[in-house]
């Protein structure tokens, strides 16, 4: 009275997962599972069929059988209830009823079948018994792992306080050999050449006490280095306090050689680390090459796009900025003239020390005073000229919408997400993230325009498309996932850059302002995404 074989096999046969619990040869066990096909009758009702040999006790499960092969002598009701009880945990283990997903979880349905049936007898077990022995909790493990990470979180904290202590014995040395008074006189001298600065952000006008107007790095245009040819300048040497480096213990950016270390320890240990990185206004772009024309203007564009999944636009805004690099100083006693679209949406803004009647009238860009030369060896994009803004509600503003439409099917979600581009832009590399649900594994991508790549580490699918131009204005992908709820797959993200902008800015000559030839001079032209995103 026992069982020989718990099998599952398809229609025609073919054993997808077969436990023997006796003595067995492959070959017999193959040969009973391929005679069973022939020996269960279309229209019958019952849920065994016997041989001379064998019993078969069966019950179809979709397209497969869950079959169970005993002898004669076996209590059939009590054979009945170990299919049944079978029936119940293969869905616990393989969420498709089809020969794939039977094959991809053979090994633990094997177990399974071990917890329920044991010699050929069943076991008197639940399914909450058997997936918690599968499982195999220890106690003693767990408590092993908490009384390990203990030890690991105050050896953390020993290492922490280490450091704190090295770092302030090396800050006391260094008051001591260093004294006091020298370290002050730097100080002051480095607030004193912070103080001749221009300094001031764009937005901001010139006041009536100061003479210098110089050209600086304003906060409007994001440039950080010191600019000196327009300061006004005694004629004699300069002072110290201006052009020495500040010796003493001032102020330093970044971190010292021991939190270094120290981080770096932690890294090793599988600690994640958060790095501390300042925001940059070029972190959406790649670094330009450096300038080898004399002259280099720079004309980027930044989009703050944020579109609704059902249509529409919450939020579009372009910001725009044109700067000026000049290699020599010589080269720098020109002015600038440009061209730009004729949408009246765009609201453009002069630096202080540019001429704004002139720009005005003949939109070219010079300065104030046209005795002093635009400021050669920036850093950066250069020295910003020009800044403008556009903002709309129009949906036909956008260079590129996205529809996401999943939809739950039985145990999947289908994802089907395309793209649509304007003729505006013929865009580069373009990026799209769509976040998904905590996965197992990669999802089923079908079929897609592009190439795609799962980011199992954030949980994110990202669409690729090289270029979108008139051949390709629209695409589409669709993939499948586990079930999940349909705002799992939001926001989606966005990244792609062109060659062309909102604005059509364009520089088309430059002009000398102490006579000869017009200076060689190159253009970049570049739109990239900053923020754009469908909520």
């Amino acid at each position: 009275m026992v069982v020989l074989a718990a099998s599952i096999i398809s229609k025609s046969g073919k054993a997808l997962v077969s436990r023997q619990f006796v003595d067995m040869s492959r070959i017999r066990i193959e040969g009973l599972l391929a005679a069973f096909p022939k020996l269960v009758g279309t229209g019958k009702q019952h849920t065994y069929v016997e041989t001379e040999n064998v019993r078969y006790v069966y019950q179809p499960i979709e397209s497969l059988y869950l079959l169970l092969v005993t002898n004669k002598q076996s209590n059939i009701l009590e054979d009945i209830d170990t299919l049944r009880l079978l029936s119940k945990i293969i869905p616990e283990y393989s969420s498709s009823l089809d020969e794939e997903g039977i094959c991809k979880y053979a090994f633990e349905l094997i177990f399974a079948f071990d917890e329920v049936i044991s010699l050929g007898h069943k076991e008197n077990v639940t399914v909450a018994q058997v997936k918690q022995y599968i499982e195999m909790e220890s106690h003693e493990e767990r408590l092993h792992n908490l009384v390990l990470q203990s030890k690991i979180n105050e050896t953390k904290d020993v290492m922490k306080r280490k450091a704190n202590e090295i770092d302030k014995s090396k800050i006391e040395r260094g008051k001591l050999d260093k004294g006091g008074f020298s370290s002050l006189q730097s100080s002051m001298g480095s607030i004193g050449r912070m103080d001749s600065g221009f300094g001031n952000d764009m937005s901001m006008g010139i006041s009536s006490g100061n003479t210098n107007n110089n050209f600086g790095s304003g906060s409007g245009f994001g440039l950080t280095s010191d600019v000196d040819s327009f300061s006004t300048k005694s004629k004699g040497k300069p002072s110290a306090a201006v052009n020495a480096p500040s010796k003493g213990m001032g102020m330093k950016l970044g971190k010292n050689q021991r939190a270094n270390q120290f981080l770096e320890s932690l890294k090793a240990e599988g600690e994640v680390i958060m790095e501390d990185v300042r925001p940059s206004v070029n972190s959406s772009r790649p670094n330009a090459p450096p300038p080898t024309d004399p002259i280099t203007l720079t004309t980027e564009e930044k989009l703050n796009v944020t579109l609704k999944r059902d249509g529409g636009v919450s939020n579009f805004d372009v910001q725009g900025t044109l700067s000026l690099q000049v290699l020599s100083q010589d080269d720098g006693f020109i002015q600038v003239q440009i061209a730009s679209g004729d949408n009246p949406e765009i609201k453009f803004k002069t630096h202080p020390n540019i001429n704004k009647e002139l720009f005005s009238n003949e939109n070219i860009l010079g300065s104030k005073d046209p005795n002093r030369p635009f400021p050669a060896g920036q850093s950066g994009d250069g020295l910003g000229l020009l800044k403008w803004r556009l903002q709309s509600k129009d949906e036909s503003d956008v260079p590129l919408t996205i529809n996401c439409w999943p939809s739950v099917s039985g145990n999947e979600t289908y994802v089907s997400i395309e793209y649509e581009a304007s003729s505006m832009f013929d865009l580069q590399n373009v990026v799209i993230s769509v976040p998904l649900p905590a996965l197992r594994e990669a999802p089923n991508v079908r079929q897609i325009d592009g190439e795609w790549r799962y980011d199992s580490r954030n949980s994110v699918l990202e669409w690729s498309i090289i270029l979108i131009d008139d051949s390709n204005r629209s695409g589409s992908m669709e993939f499948v996932v586990p079930p999940a709820d349909s705002s799992a797959f939001f926001p989606i993200s966005v990244r792609f850059s062109a060659t062309s902008t909102f604005s059509d800015m364009k520089v088309v000559s430059i002009v000398p302002l102490k006579g000869g030839s017009a200076p060689k001079f190159a253009q970049r032209t570049q739109l990239v995404t900053d923020s754009y995103q469908v909520v």
